[in-house]
């Protein structure tokens, strides 16, 4: 098939196109990969470069074309649509899958209406607990392209669940989790990790990576940190990305702040450390998002915990010593500290891009229907 994909073009503060950053790389790259052609439709709103670039898949075809915003925001949005619709008619597009915020899901939707293309709809997140839902109309906007859409992928089945009976679109709701590169994120030395991180070499690390964010959590690691540091000497913690203002990371000698890493030093960050946190509040972002860091420990060899909601709940239901209770830093420092004594194996065995995509392909080409079937690469 020949598939456009609409996304914007910076994800978890990565370049998607030059990062070739997780799910809205990997997606395009992926189906490429299986023998279709996709075009990947970019829009930045933070003024980075516009242009066109091809990535060599080992079959198939891909081709990014990425706008920016820049400083003319009003033109350059009321244009958009219509520069979509070009440059997916002079491509012979098949069928159009929006990703990765409210706009571009809703974009997909009206511009695979006008050209009476099958849609799919991915949802990286419950896009509702996003700053663009507060726009008016938004939230309404979604629902109604979700409901259009002949599938709706969902990085998890908490979220698959919610959109099945809130939304009630009419084609088929999938739980599709983000994954890793198992090429980048894999067990490393230990001790070379740390020397290269400056980290100390006989210490118990406890951290992790992302978003330092209040509204995501990470009061109850810092506090849960004191508490822990206090039982144990050995404890120090580890952290790196970007801070939130209202809550800054805790200071000493026993805290390292790393700032923000590029990808690949992440996947060397968790080789160091001895047990990973993975934190999350009971709210509508965290009840249906992904945490895609539980897989990139789960493959660097490193034992976590994990707030009990949402998929972390599910995805630990067999392991449920790992898990503790959402804001509750007494609960996180009991459940770490019976980590540390015995971390066992980590408690998730992450499927790889390659797999996982081949399933998504797979539902893709059923909801397309015959057009669809003709591009079948097995």
């Amino acid at each position: 098939m020949r598939i456009a994909f609409l996304c914007k073009r910076r994800y978890m503060d990565k370049d998607v196109i030059l990062d070739r950053y997780a799910r809205l790389y990997e997606m395009p790259f992926q189906l490429a990969a299986r023998g279709h052609e996709v075009l990947g439709l970019c829009l930045s709103y933070h003024g980075d470069a516009e242009g066109e670039w091809t990535h060599a898949p080992p079959a198939g075809s891909l081709h990014w074309r990425s706008r920016s915003l820049g400083r003319s925001v009003l033109p350059r949005l009321l244009g958009h649509p219509g520069w979509l619709l070009r440059q997916m008619r002079g491509f012979g597009a098949q069928y159009v899958i929006g990703a990765s915020d409210i706009a571009h899901v809703t974009l997909g939707a009206r511009c695979a209406r006008r050209l009476g293309l099958p849609f799919a709809a991915d949802l990286y997140d419950n896009f509702e607990s996003f700053g663009m839902a507060r726009i008016p109309g938004a939230r309404t906007a979604l629902r109604r392209a979700a409901r259009a859409a002949d599938l709706v992928s969902c990085t998890s089945q908490a979220l698959a669940d919610y959109v099945r009976e809130s939304y009630r679109p009419r084609g088929r709701v999938i739980a599709l989790p983000s994954t890793v590169d198992l090429r980048l994120f894999h067990p490393a030395d230990r001790a070379a990790a740390r020397e290269a991180l400056g980290l100390p070499r006989d210490a118990l690390l406890v951290g992790t990576a992302g978003g330092l964010y209040e509204d995501k959590g990470i009061g109850t690691l810092y506090r849960g940190f004191e508490a822990l540091a206090a039982q144990d000497p050995r404890v120090h913690l580890v952290l790196a990305g970007p801070t939130d203002a209202r809550m800054p990371p805790p200071s000493g000698p026993r805290v390292h702040y790393l700032g923000r890493l590029e990808h690949t030093r992440v996947a060397q960050l968790f080789a160091a450390l001895d047990l990973g946190v993975i934190y999350l509040r009971d709210t509508p972002f965290g009840r249906y998002c992904f945490p895609q860091k539980a897989y990139e420990m789960a493959a660097c060899g490193l034992p976590f915990v994990a707030a009990d909601v949402g998929a972390m709940r599910g995805l630990l239901a067999h392991a449920p010593r790992h898990l503790y209770v959402p804001d509750d830093a007494g609960s996180l420092a009991r459940t770490a500290a019976a980590a540390l004594r015995d971390p066992g194996v980590p408690p998730v065995v992450p499927q790889d891009w390659q797999s996982l995509i081949a399933g998504f392909d797979r539902e893709l080409q059923g909801s397309a229907g015959p057009a669809g079937w003709a591009g079948a690469t097995g």
